[in-house]
């Protein structure tokens, strides 16, 4: 188990836990992010990346990048 943040690009992963607050759990999960979800790490930019998950490209800090384990 890794972060998102380290993980291969694009290759398709599994999301194992998400970390962090009880708030930023629930933001992760509004923007598609579900525990047993898939997500593909498209592209680094500095310190966002950029990932697709459930048919959408979505852009996100490298913090919460990190609490995502894949």
């Amino acid at each position: 188990m890794l972060p998102l943040s380290l993980a291969d690009a694009e290759v398709e992963h599994t999301i194992r836990k998400i970390g962090g607050s009880p708030e930023l759990k629930q933001h992760l999960e509004n923007l598609g992010f579900t525990v047993g979800g898939t997500v593909t790490l498209i592209n680094t930019l500095g310190e966002n990346v950029i990932v697709k998950v459930k048919e959408s490209r979505v852009a996100i800090g490298a913090d919460m990048a990190r609490r995502i384990m894949v």
